[in-house]
């Protein structure tokens, strides 16, 4: 993570073009062999810094309070994960600062310009929708069992096991659908903030404009398909 705050402070301040890796090592004060040994390339540094916004999307959807449903849910870790200085509970941290939503702002156009860049971020936002899948899951009532029986004595059939095996297909298939229309509302609010200059705290800012997305899936039905 420290070489990630360097990177990341490097191609704020002077472009990623006109940064090499050599230099995000000496920033962070390690050695350009320490610099290879965790990332290929000076795109790939700022990859921790991606997945721990998507992390604290994803921590504050698993905290929210458990009386909460699915948009419910969606909505408060908006309100506790994009907006400067709003925590996000105890497993996310504190809050993120204006200021490092502007380096965030930073980084996000960078991805828009470099296809490096670019894998980097959608590399992250595919393993986010991933694990969002779980979590949601669970709050739309995953889990139940997957409706087979087993026979006298707790075996099954092979044939049985091919149904088992479908049946978790489906809810895989389930679990992805929901975390990409969730994530979609929300990666494309922070993106589209990002390609203007608005604050991030105002009626444009991130939050807004993913609260914006959520309200226009109102009706949308969040059960595990």
């Amino acid at each position: 993570m420290d070489i990630a705050r360097a990177a990341a402070g490097l191609f704020v301040s002077r472009g990623l073009k006109a940064t090499r890796a050599e230099d995000i090592a000496q920033a962070a004060g390690v050695a350009p062999r320490t610099f290879y040994r965790y990332f290929a390339s000076k795109e790939e540094a700022v990859a921790p810094l991606y997945a721990a916004g998507a992390q604290r999307w994803t921590d504050a959807v698993r905290e929210a309070p458990a009386g909460l449903d699915v948009p419910q849910a969606l909505e408060h870790a908006v309100r506790h994960t994009l907006l400067p200085g709003a925590g996000a509970g105890a497993a996310s941290g504190a809050g993120v600062s204006a200021a490092s939503w502007e380096w965030a702002r930073t980084l996000i156009r960078l991805a828009d310009s470099s296809p490096a860049l670019r894998k980097v971020w959608a590399e992250v936002c595919q393993a986010s929708e991933q694990t969002l899948g779980e979590v949601l899951a669970e709050r739309a009532g995953a889990g139940a069992g997957d409706g087979v029986s087993e026979r006298p004595g707790g075996s099954r059939a092979d044939g049985d096991d091919n149904v088992a095996r479908g049946a978790k297909a489906e809810d895989g298939a389930g679990q992805r659908f929901l975390a990409a229309v969730a994530s979609a509302a929300v990666r494309t609010a922070v993106q589209a903030w990002a390609s203007g200059d608005a604050l991030s705290g105002g009626e444009r800012g991130p939050a807004a404009l993913a609260l914006r997305n959520l309200e226009a899936l109102k009706g949308f039905d969040w059960r595990l398909r």
